[in-house]
């Protein structure tokens, strides 16, 4: 059995689209959909009911994800966020493709459901093509939608809740640490990009290089100059921050680049040595 497990707090202009495409999927598994509910005063939970979810209390991503996990009667995990869309078939691809290559943990690519060219290709390229292609197995890479095994989640405790941001990132490491990790080639998800509309392009392309730089050189993110807000997403205006970011953005993610591939050549290194010393004894 599958579970699908989504976060939510004041979700109602996006969670209904969210469900819905999960409806439409034509898929022959049993799955259950639970919402894990942060006290929404909208009607987030109303919604969701009339589709069907379970409901479980939640707080922010990582509580609600474990949480939901607590209450799940799969031995799959799907997390998701309520402002995303499944395409079609995105079910039946992604289990076929999941058991075929025996897989314990999944990341999925992220396509923008709006903007122009230029932004779905910068989006592309710094989220989906560079992640694929220097990172991969090596050093696991989880936006926003995870597929596990539920034995894996268990075995690493779940999502830490201590993490103010990235968390989901986190938890792929380390659940690639304990199984095999890939990237769904089969299919994608349809992301939302009002976290962009909200805080800039730049800005929101700069904070999460230097979340990620953390990640990959210090591993979890406890520091409270990572700021992160759950559920709030109107649009501020920050010409100057955007300008100031985009030098910034610039200067680091050509740094951050040659930071992950440096760790992954390191880690390539290691298995290397470790697969060497093991077949001598």
């Amino acid at each position: 059995m599958l579970s699908i497990i989504i976060p939510a707090l004041n979700e109602e202009k996006y969670i209904k689209v969210c469900l819905n495409s999960i409806k439409k999927q034509a898929f022959d598994y049993e799955y259950e959909v639970i919402v894990a509910d942060s006290d929404s005063k909208d009607k987030t939970v109303d919604i969701a009911k009339s589709f069907g979810c379970r409901i479980t209390s939640g707080g922010l991503p990582a509580k609600g994800r474990n949480q939901g996990a607590k209450i799940a009667k799969g031995d799959v995990l799907f997390f998701m966020d309520a402002d995303t869309i499944l395409p079609d078939g995105f079910l039946e691809k992604s289990i076929s493709e999941f058991k075929e290559r025996n897989l314990d943990i999944a990341g999925f690519p992220l396509i923008p459901y709006k903007g122009n060219k230029f932004f779905k290709f910068g989006f592309n390229l710094f989220f989906n093509w560079f992640p694929a292609k220097f990172s991969g197995e090596a050093l696991p890479y989880s936006i926003s939608s995870i597929l596990v095994k539920k034995e894996i989640h268990q075995e690493i405790g779940g999502f830490n809740e201590s993490i103010k941001t990235s968390e989901d990132n986190f938890y792929g490491r380390e659940g690639g640490k304990i199984g095999k990790f890939g990237l769904i080639k089969s299919s994608y998800i349809l992301f939302s990009t009002r976290r962009f509309d909200r805080d800039g392009l730049f800005c929101t392309l700069f904070e999460q290089g230097r979340c990620e730089t953390h990640i990959v050189l210090f591993g979890k993110i406890t520091s409270k100059s990572f700021n992160y807000q759950f559920g709030n997403y109107k649009k501020k205006n920050k010409i100057l921050k955007e300008i100031i970011a985009f030098i910034g953005f610039m200067l680091f993610w050509p740094l951050f680049a040659l930071t992950v591939v440096v760790k992954v050549f390191l880690i390539k290194i290691k298995k290397q040595y470790v697969n060497l010393f093991a077949s001598k004894n």
